[in-house]
């Protein structure tokens, strides 16, 4: 079809070619048969007609704006054969060109059936929470910020939202991959287009559902289907300048064959030897059918497949370009590391009191929305030490806090709070990059020590990447010794430490300076700009910044980092894959073109070659949706 009009269903195009293929063989039958020469010329315009209005539609459209393809080519070359006789050729020639087009379609389809099976539809009503605690039923998309909404179980999200009530989990392998369901409770994120497991949750919507998750990331796959990728713009140049350039040769050779050689022009008795039909050979032989389709198919394929592991490839530009790089620049803070601060000891004046100690200072902590506080109820929970309540709050800023518990009078915070106890005040400093929260409670007093860890995966992450020549290194703002400590327990061997955003900036430009191409990964609003000077750029996890995921090229939605050792693989694959139909779709024009000229080939061997070129790098594209979708 033109640019300008949708493509039929690859079924209609099947329906087609069947229809095409049957008519063909009809006529055969008949041609063959004494005083049915009528029957057999009625069937095959029936084949003409079947295998051959995709292709008029479409050349139809591209002259309206003086532009020729390979389409035009067959029509060219079926009206050429039906010209001296030869339908059954020109036929059969329709007939497997639409069953081409017929099985590449199929193939599109299925990659985009790929994409679309990834997504359940966006719900489209979800349940206002009114004031009186009762409520009603509202279309999704109206949905305002801000907005109370009620989530029943087993209900989907209707919008990112902000969780105010209740507790359940949510299930966010559409967005994430990860299959085991996400706890979440009052304060958590939920987005939209997830699903609600097993508890009711009201939660206030924080984005407009079109701007939720889900909705982006659907925007994100079908603007990187729309994208060309450089080995794309490689084929562009096959368009109306080619074909001009196969019908001059095609003419060029006609003219050698009858004037220079003495073939017939047009018949002689054996349509095969003449000099027209060589031509029109020719001309099929030469179309690009298989070099046209042999990159956007892969690029389809690689984007499609990425998707599935949840890697958002932000078009064919970023699928190639991660293959070719030799530097990987991670940010230290959530994506080195978790971006969570997390309990790692609890010293304690009292031995055995450690859970004691720390439901004081949970009971504390639950007033405040500090990341400290957040980790000390974290910890409370996981270990299930017992829970405490406390009222007298009060939040002394940079200090800490005070309260009562139980009757207790408790503080929680830095040394300054405390400067007078003994106990307290003959502790070590903590080690580098771990940060101490001091607890007294009446009798009982010790600290709690928390620290940023490095991700479990991250070690093995750097390893393998270094092992397909690809060296990281470490850019944060930390302190050196909290940089040197976490190089140390990963392996790095460049890391720089107390960096602002534009040295971070300076120092990627530095690597390209001297030929290096740099990917730069990262999550947080500081990493934006080191994005957009990076080669490409990676953005570890929905959960990051909307500058990051707006930047990046390549979105994790998924957020661990061995991800990226698939999207570099998936992009290794997709360039072989390339290489490998380039190499086909060109052998085939080269090998055939040249037995075109040289010697005489029947049309329908020609056409059997070109099409089944087109087919095998369709196939070999396909290659890369092989295998179970990853958890």
């Amino acid at each position: 079809m033109s640019d300008d009009s949708p493509e039929p269903p690859w079924s209609l195009l099947l329906a087609s070619a069947v229809v095409c293929g049957l008519a063909t063989i009809g006529g055969v039958v008949a041609q063959r048969l004494p005083g049915q020469e009528n029957i057999a010329l009625g069937l095959y315009a029936t084949a003409y007609l079947a295998g051959g209005w995709d292709a008029a539609l479409d050349t139809l459209g591209k002259l309206k704006r003086l532009r020729l393809d390979i389409h035009f080519l067959m029509l060219a070359v079926a009206l050429g054969a039906a010209f001296i006789g030869a339908w059954w050729e020109g036929a059969a020639l329709l007939f497997l060109f639409s069953l081409s087009n017929a099985l590449e379609g199929m193939a599109m389809a299925r990659t985009d059936r790929e994409i679309r099976s990834l997504f359940r539809e966006a719900p489209k009503q979800a349940l206002e929470l009114l004031p009186d605690g009762s409520t009603r039923e509202v279309d999704a998309a109206h949905l305002a910020v801000g907005t109370l909404v009620r989530i029943l179980p087993g209900e989907q999200f209707p919008a990112d939202a902000l969780v105010v009530a209740g507790e359940s989990a949510a299930d966010e392998s559409t967005l994430t991959g990860e299959s085991v369901p996400v706890g979440k409770t009052a304060g958590d994120t939920v987005f939209g287009g997830t699903l609600n497991t097993w508890g009711r949750l009201d939660a206030r919507v924080s984005r407009a559902p079109g701007d939720s998750a889900h909705a982006r990331i659907i925007r994100l796959i079908r603007e990187a289907q729309a994208s060309k990728a450089p080995s794309q713009r490689f084929t562009d140049r096959f368009g109306t300048g080619y074909t001009f350039a196969i019908l001059g040769l095609s003419l060029a050779m006609f003219l050698v064959w009858h004037f220079a050689l003495g073939i017939p022009a047009f018949t002689s008795g054996d349509e095969g030897r003449s000099a027209f039909y060589r031509a029109m050979t020719l001309l099929v032989v030469c179309s690009p059918c298989a070099l046209v389709i042999s990159i956007p198919s892969a690029i389809l394929a690689g984007i499609a497949a990425g998707a599935r592991r949840g890697i958002l490839f932000r078009g064919g530009v970023a699928l190639e370009n991660l293959a070719t790089v030799n530097r990987l620049a991670v940010d230290k803070t959530g994506t080195l590391t978790r971006g969570e601060l997390e309990l790692t000891g609890i010293e304690v004046a009292l031995p055995g009191s450690e859970d004691e100690l720390l439901a004081f200072a949970a009971a504390l902590a639950r007033n405040s929305t500090h990341p400290l506080s957040r980790a000390i109820v974290a910890a409370q929970l996981r270990r299930g030490s017992p829970t405490l309540h406390g009222t007298d709050f009060k939040s002394l800023a940079g200090r800490g806090l005070t309260g009562q518990v139980d009757g207790t009078g408790v503080v929680l915070g830095r040394r300054s709070l405390l400067p007078d106890h003994g106990w307290i005040a003959a502790l070590p400093d903590p080690e580098p990059g771990v940060t101490e929260v001091l607890v007294s409670a009446g009798k009982l007093e010790g600290r709690l020590l928390l620290r940023d860890a490095p991700r479990p995966e991250a070690a093995a992450t750097v390893r393998q990447l270094r092992e397909r020549g690809i060296e990281v290194t470490m850019l944060t703002g930390d302190r050196e010794a909290s940089a040197r400590l976490v190089a140390g327990e990963l392996g790095l061997r460049d890391w720089r430490s107390g960096l602002h955003p534009e040295e971070k900036v300076a120092a990627i430009r530095e690597w390209r300076n001297q030929g290096e191409r740099v990917a730069m990964a990262g999550d947080g609003v500081n990493d934006a700009p080191s994005l957009a000077a990076a080669d490409v750029s990676v953005g570890m996890g929905l959960r990051g910044s909307d500058a990051v995921l707006e930047q990046a090229d390549i979105v994790l939605t998924r957020d661990r980092l061995e991800r990226i050792l698939e999207a570099l693989e998936l992009s290794r694959r997709c360039r072989a894959i390339i290489r490998q139909n380039l190499g086909i779709s060109l052998g085939v024009v080269v090998l055939l073109g040249l037995a075109a000229i040289g010697s005489r080939i029947p049309l329908p061997i020609g056409v059997l070659g070109h099409e089944g070129s087109t087919v095998v790098v369709v196939l070999n594209s396909l290659r890369l949706l092989l295998g179970n979708r990853p958890g």
